[in-house]
């Protein structure tokens, strides 16, 4: 009999931090050069992408709810105005209240 783990290639392990995982921050050695790492600890992604992504006239209540405590809404608003994202509810505000922000700037 072959060992247990045999046919189970030896880089198996996918490291959660390089894969994004929620909660799982990389040390703090140097300065992090990916412009999107805000999302590894965005509450959204944790969460049911359906309630930022509401169908036409739906609530963005419990959406808005969540970011409010969410520790990187300064870095989502900021990445969705910057990218022009046109749907879903990005640093707790709605594509319509995204676009009165840019206009009063």
């Amino acid at each position: 009999m072959t060992g247990y783990r045999s046919g189970v290639p030896d880089n198996w392990f996918v490291d959660p931090v390089q894969l994004g995982v929620p909660g799982v921050r990389r040390p703090v050695e140097g300065v992090d050069d990916n412009p999107l790492s805000w999302q590894t600890d965005a509450l959204c992604a944790q969460t049911d992408p359906e309630a930022f992504f509401p169908e036409k006239g739906g609530s963005t209540r419990d959406a808005k709810r969540i970011c409010t405590t969410c520790d990187v809404k300064g870095e989502c608003l900021e990445y969705a105005l910057q990218n022009d994202e046109r749907f879903g509810i990005w640093g707790g505000l709605s594509e319509r209240e995204r676009r009165k922000l840019k206009r009063r700037a």
